[in-house]
């Protein structure tokens, strides 16, 4: 199931499958599913976006074992308007601020699961998201985060 959803950086598509939001990305083609999970990621994400919520409250699947279930549990603990770096997560996890890198760069569910939040010892990093760089920098600023990027 698909819904189709207005963002300030763009149209976004969430994707649920089996009670969970599986996929967020930026995309303008139209999908009209009034799936009651969609629906009501689509009231969060705009509450997000409005200043109204910090932390989302959505059953998300983005991996259950191994790394990318480590990955995703690490950038969901990173709290509203706060950042870690590649290295940090990496110290915890035990793999390299490479690896932290990839496991940022393939999270289907970007947002919700805020790798936005990820940065690089001595820089930003990267974002997927249509704008790049920018879109993340937005994010963070969006988040109050700006202050780290000065």
């Amino acid at each position: 199931m698909q819904r189709s959803i207005p963002s300030p950086h763009g149209p976004l598509v969430l994707t649920a499958e089996d009670g969970a939001l599986v996929r967020l990305k930026w995309s303008a083609v139209r999908h009209e599913d009034d799936d009651a999970l969609l629906v009501e990621a689509e009231r969060q994400i705009a509450a997000y976006f409005e200043g109204a919520l910090r932390r989302f409250d959505l059953p998300v699947r983005v991996g259950t074992t191994g790394f990318q279930a480590q990955m995703t549990d690490a950038m969901m603990a990173i709290p509203f308007g706060e950042t870690r770096t590649y290295g940090e997560i990496a110290r915890d996890l035990g793999v390299t601020a490479q690896a932290v890198g990839q496991g940022c760069g393939a999270n289907p569910v970007p947002i919700v699961v805020p790798c936005h939040r990820v940065l690089g010892a001595n820089g930003l990093g990267g974002f997927s998201a249509p704008g790049g760089i920018e879109t993340k920098v937005a994010l963070l600023r969006h988040e109050g985060a700006a202050g780290l990027l000065i």
